[in-house]
């Protein structure tokens, strides 16, 4: 396992992290799927509180009970439960930030977050009530770092600009390069760490029947599916080959991976130890489909 600096901070993170949201109902189980992460030597999870109303965090809290020093755990705040569980609400806050975090260290059985991170953001939120929150749960030791979660370059410009975020989470995979355009110069030029979500686009990159996503329809996407394919080798699957593509992409720390089963955990430690792509093969990837760009919130 290739391990990366996230950011600024001293968080030393597996290139390969382990998305958590994508764990069941059962703690048995999910214990058993973090314990074999960690044995391939992820040591990077990350959940939020929205995942499955808390559960997820708590969960996960079981999972890593007597590993919690091999470990980083990340987590998000942000989008708040309605009292009759009807859905959730944006609330960016500093009340609320500060009032969850507890929540989410009583559910993770821990003292402290490694990374606390903004689950989503708009331009019109009170930004600096946010990273006020932020910095003050960092100086009482509630959490090590901060960080957003969010593809909109407007947001990401406006944190990167007036705040000490370590990293962005944003989708990022060959069917989604939205994120090269501004977002990849821009955190990389202030050396902040990109976790990459969606690496393998819903499975549509890695055998799930095409269908339409984004701006591309079914067509374009078999297209895609289908250049993986090609370059696949024994020693690199298309799997391996995807989170490959999105791994040697400069600003890109690690690539966060929903896992539901051993043998998905399996195939995703495969791209560690697989080839890289060649310039050659990175270009032919590229060449397949043309790239898109955000067209709202730039």
């Amino acid at each position: 396992m290739q391990y990366h600096q996230l950011g600024p901070s001293d968080l030393h993170i597996s290139e390969i992290a382990y998305g958590c949201m994508s764990l069941g109902s059962n703690d048995e189980d999910n214990a058993r799927l973090v314990h074999q992460a960690i044995a391939g030597g992820i040591n990077f999870f990350d959940t939020a509180d929205l995942y499955d109303h808390g559960r997820n965090e708590t969960t996960l809290g079981k999972a890593l009970q007597g590993k919690r020093n091999e470990v980083i755990i990340a987590s998000k705040v942000g989008n708040q439960w309605r009292a009759d569980g009807s859905g959730w609400d944006w609330n960016p806050r500093r009340e609320y930030i500060l009032a969850a975090v507890e929540e989410s260290l009583r559910r993770l059985n821990t003292d402290y977050i490694d990374l606390y991170q903004l689950h989503g953001g708009t331009i019109e939120d009170p930004t600096d009530e946010t990273i006020s929150a932020f910095e003050t749960l960092q100086q009482q030791g509630k959490i090590r770092y901060y960080g957003i979660s969010s593809i909109r370059p407007n947001v990401v410009r406006t944190f990167a600009d007036r705040s000490h975020i370590v990293s962005v989470m944003m989708q990022y995979s060959l069917l989604d390069r939205r994120p090269e355009e501004s977002c990849f110069p821009l955190l990389e030029q202030q050396g902040i760490g990109v976790l990459v979500r969606g690496a393998v686009a819903k499975g549509l990159l890695v055998g799930k029947t095409p269908e339409a996503y984004l701006n591309y329809d079914a067509a374009a996407v078999a297209r895609v599916a289908e250049a993986i394919q090609r370059i696949a080798t024994p020693d690199r699957g298309p799997a391996a080959t995807a989170l490959r593509y999105v791994l040697q992409q400069s600003p890109v720390t690690s690539a966060v991976v929903g896992m539901r089963t051993p043998e998905q955990v399996t195939d995703a430690l495969k791209a560690v130890t697989a080839p890289p792509l060649t310039p050659a093969e990175i270009l032919q990837l590229q060449q397949v489909l043309s790239v898109n760009k955000y067209d709202q919130y730039r």
